[in-house]
């Protein structure tokens, strides 16, 4: 007699089978995706697709996370981004992604460019010819020159400290309308003639000489006397912290000091000093503030902190007197002193002075 089967084993056995079979799609389907490869990249059409069609894209890549840096994505985007219109100038960020042939935002200035030397031979005839032919030939012409008519006694000025009187560049209107404004850089100098003769005409006079006895002295109406000496670099801040009224400043401080934002007339002689001073005053910017320059130049050694070579020294006064040039101002008056010992570099040689009075114009100054 055959034996029954127990109720619902048919059943069981039924369901062991689905799953298995399960499984065995599921491992097969698993291969299969393996095979085939990645799928489309992230916002590709799909085959068949045209491409751009609705509904076919992933959402958008998220913005930063929280705490990633703002600043950071802005940098980048900015550097690969055309600016508006196809070719205006950008404003990227400084330092890194400006685009090409835009210049960069202009940096402090270090030092000045010296000019490609003289020669091939870099020899001290060279430069020395070049420099000497320079100070000594006049790039525009002033047809009312000096301050004779300013002077009641033009005989008793010891230098010919020659300012330009055209109309064209306003000296002469500031004067009549008493509004210019003169600075006097010296050092024990008494040949004070120009300045007392265009404090007379109305001129804002101010001389600068470490030699007199108190801060400020107001020697007239309108002609003052500082015991302040002009240098190429202020006093370290510790010094400065001990001598809190110590006299030694830079022309700009000393501008930002007494509220001045313009000098109609720079004077300066300063026995050697003025190399580096005017170096000074063309990496700083300041000369943008001065309309006229009359400045006595030292020749018989190379100057206070300048050094090298006799030949370099002469590139670097080259150099210093074209960036003036390319500030836009124009040597209109070259005096030679022959009452100076004619020495060049401690020689005698070239036919050159020791000393020489250079007058020149900013022929932009307003």
């Amino acid at each position: 007699m055959a034996r029954e089967r127990p109720p619902g084993r048919g059943c069981g056995d039924l369901r062991l089978c689905l799953l298995g079979a399960a499984l065995l799609l599921g491992l097969r389907l698993c291969a299969e995706l393996r095979c085939a490869g990645p799928g489309p990249p992230i916002g590709s059409a799909l085959p068949g697709q045209a491409p751009g069609s609705p509904g076919l894209h992933l959402p958008p890549t998220p913005g930063p996370q929280r705490g990633a840096s703002r600043r950071q994505v802005t940098y980048v985007r900015s550097g690969r981004r055309a600016p508006p219109g196809g070719g205006g100038r950008g404003t990227p960020e400084p330092g890194c992604c400006a685009p090409r042939g835009l210049p960069r935002r202009k940096g402090p200035r270090w030092h000045i460019d010296l000019q490609p030397w003289a020669g091939p031979a870099q020899s001290l005839d060279e430069e020395a010819g070049r420099f000497l032919n320079y100070i000594s030939t006049t790039q525009i012409a002033c047809d009312h020159m000096s301050t004779d008519s300013l002077a009641t006694d033009a005989s008793s000025a010891k230098k010919p400290w020659s300012v330009c009187l055209d109309d064209r560049f306003g000296l002469a209107h500031q004067i009549r309308s008493k509004q210019c404004r003169l600075y006097s850089l010296g050092l024990g100098s008494e040949d004070t003639h120009f300045e007392v003769s265009l404090a007379n005409s109305g001129c804002e006079v101010h001389r600068f000489d470490p030699s007199v006895k108190s801060p400020h002295i107001l020697e007239s109406q309108h002609l003052w006397y500082h015991r302040l000496s002009i240098d190429w670099r202020d006093p370290h801040p510790a010094v400065a912290a001990q001598k809190p009224h110590g006299n030694t400043r830079k022309l700009g401080t000393i501008l930002n000091e007494f509220g001045h934002h313009k000098i109609d007339v720079l004077k300066a002689d300063l026995e050697s000093a003025e190399w580096k001073v005017l170096e000074n005053l063309i990496l700083e910017d300041v000369l943008e503030q001065i309309g006229q320059l009359v400045f006595e130049i030292h020749l018989h050694w190379p100057g206070f902190e300048v050094s090298g070579s006799d030949s370099s020294v002469v590139r670097f006064w080259y150099s210093l007197l074209k960036e003036l040039e390319l500030k836009d101002f124009r040597l209109f008056h070259s005096y030679k002193d022959l009452s100076k010992p004619q020495r060049f570099l401690k020689r005698d040689i070239f036919n050159a002075s020791s000393c020489y009075i250079l007058s020149w114009v900013n022929t932009r100054w307003k």
